[in-house]
C-alpha cells in the first residue's frame, strides 16, 4: 500500500508538468494559456504555434507519466492500482497545484497512460482521433469520440482495465464540458 501511495504522488507530480508550457518557453513563443483557447495542450499549441511545437507537446504530455506507470507494472500492482496511478497522472495534468489547478484536458496524457496500460486500446483511439481530426478538423470532436470509444474497445482488447479506462474517459469528458457547449452552439474552434 505504501508503494501505491508513493506512485500516486509521483503520478500526480509528473502529470502536473505541463509540456506545452515548457515547449513554448524553450521555443520563445507566447504562453499557450494566454492565446487561442487558453488551454495548455496539444490542440491549442497546434492552432497557435504550429505543428512542430504541437508534436513536441504531445510527446511530452504522453510520456511524462510513463515512469510511474512502468514502476506500477514492475511492482506487479493490480490493474485497479495501476489505473489509480494513471488517474493521478491525468489529475495532475488537469489540475496542477502550481498552476492554480488550471491545466489541460488530459487527452494526450490519457493516450500516454493507456499506451502503457492498454496499448492496443490507445492505438485504436489514436487512429480514430487522427481520422476524425483530419476529416472534421475539430480537435474536440476527435477527442470526445476517441474517449468514448476507449471503454468499448477495452471490453474487447483489455477486459481487466475496463473500469480504469472508463474512469479516464469520464475525466476527459468532464474536462471537455465547455467544448461540448460550444459544439452545440456551433462555435467550437477548428484545427
Amino acid at each position: 500500500m505504501e508503494w501505491l501511495l508513493t506512485l500516486l504522488g509521483l503520478g500526480y507530480l509528473s502529470g502536473s508538468w505541463l509540456g506545452a508550457l515548457s515547449v513554448c518557453r524553450i521555443a520563445g513563443v507566447e504562453d499557450p494559456r494566454l492565446v487561442g483557447s487558453c488551454n495548455p495542450g496539444f490542440s491549442n499549441v497546434l492552432r497557435v504555434h504550429g505543428r512542430r511545437l504541437a508534436i513536441a507537446t504531445l510527446m511530452l504530455d504522453a510520456a511524462k507519466g510513463m515512469p510511474a506507470l512502468w514502476l506500477a507494472l514492475w511492482l506487479g500492482l493490480a490493474p485497479w492500482a495501476q489505473g489509480m496511478v494513471g488517474l493521478a497522472v491525468l489529475l495532475g495534468h488537469s489540475y496542477p497545484l502550481w498552476h492554480r489547478f488550471r491545466g489541460g484536458k488530459a487527452v494526450a496524457s490519457a493516450f500516454g497512460v493507456m499506451l502503457v496500460l492498454t496499448p492496443w486500446v490507445a492505438l485504436c483511439c489514436a487512429l480514430l482521433w487522427a481520422v476524425l481530426a483530419w476529416r472534421v478538423r475539430t480537435a474536440a470532436v476527435a477527442s470526445l469520440a476517441s474517449a468514448g470509444l476507449a471503454p468499448l474497445v477495452s471490453v474487447w482488447l483489455a477486459p481487466d482495465y475496463v473500469i480504469v479506462v472508463t474512469a479516464f474517459t469520464a475525466l476527459v469528458l468532464a474536462r471537455h464540458v465547455l467544448n461540448i457547449r460550444r459544439l452545440r452552439r456551433g462555435d467550437e474552434q477548428g484545427l
